[in-house]
């Protein structure tokens, strides 16, 4: 069974101000398990664990955004992760940055229920319950993304005339090194510093 996590994040603080961005909530989706929780920015400690046996996170956009952010709150060093951006594939097969709103469209014919301004009005409000809704959907979107890409090789983006255009993307993981094997023979991923 697949020890792959699927992961979001919202925050809160001035986009163009990047060092002071604030986490609000941490969604995953477990594939070991088969399910989806969220966390606040009081309960990362319980997903460092979670995240740590992961054999690959997979997110969008999580390259330059998602795990950057997490990783002020963690001791390690989760940039060296076994680790999938989608959206970084997606541009490097078609040379442009698409958001996962209009890829999802594309390719499975749904939508994401808000958009992050919303979840920062929805913080700002104390209303933590949207926000963890809302981030679990874009979870799910990302992971309908993600295995419709696996199993097809393909995903579709709109173009400016409204057509559909297929476009190739290999979601398959690439060999990583700094990874251990616990006594089960799993992989744990190693960089606390001891």
């Amino acid at each position: 069974m697949s020890r792959e996590i699927v992961l979001d994040i919202e925050t809160t603080g001035d986009i163009k101000d990047f060092d002071n961005l604030q986490v609000t909530v941490v969604s995953i989706y477990q594939y070991e398990t088969d399910t989806y929780t969220s966390f606040v920015e009081s309960e990362l400690g319980q997903l460092w664990s979670i995240l740590e046996k992961a054999e690959r996170i997979i997110g969008f956009n999580s390259e330059h955004f998602d795990l950057p952010i997490l990783n002020k709150y963690y001791a390690g060093n989760l940039l060296s992760f076994p680790h999938l951006d989608i959206l970084k594939v997606v541009k490097e097969s078609t040379g442009r940055r698409y958001k996962l709103n209009d890829l999802a469209k594309a390719t499975l014919q749904i939508e994401k229920s808000a958009d992050g301004l919303q979840a920062q009005k929805w913080w700002q409000e104390g209303n933590v319950a949207e926000i963890k809704k809302y981030c679990e959907q874009d979870v799910r979107v990302t992971k309908g993304i993600y295995e419709y890409g696996k199993k097809n090789r393909m995903l579709y983006f709109p173009t400016l005339t409204g057509e559909i255009q297929p476009f190739a993307v290999n979601f398959e993981p690439q060999v990583t090194l700094g990874n251990s094997l616990s006594k089960d023979g799993k992989n744990i991923n190693l960089t606390l510093p001891l």
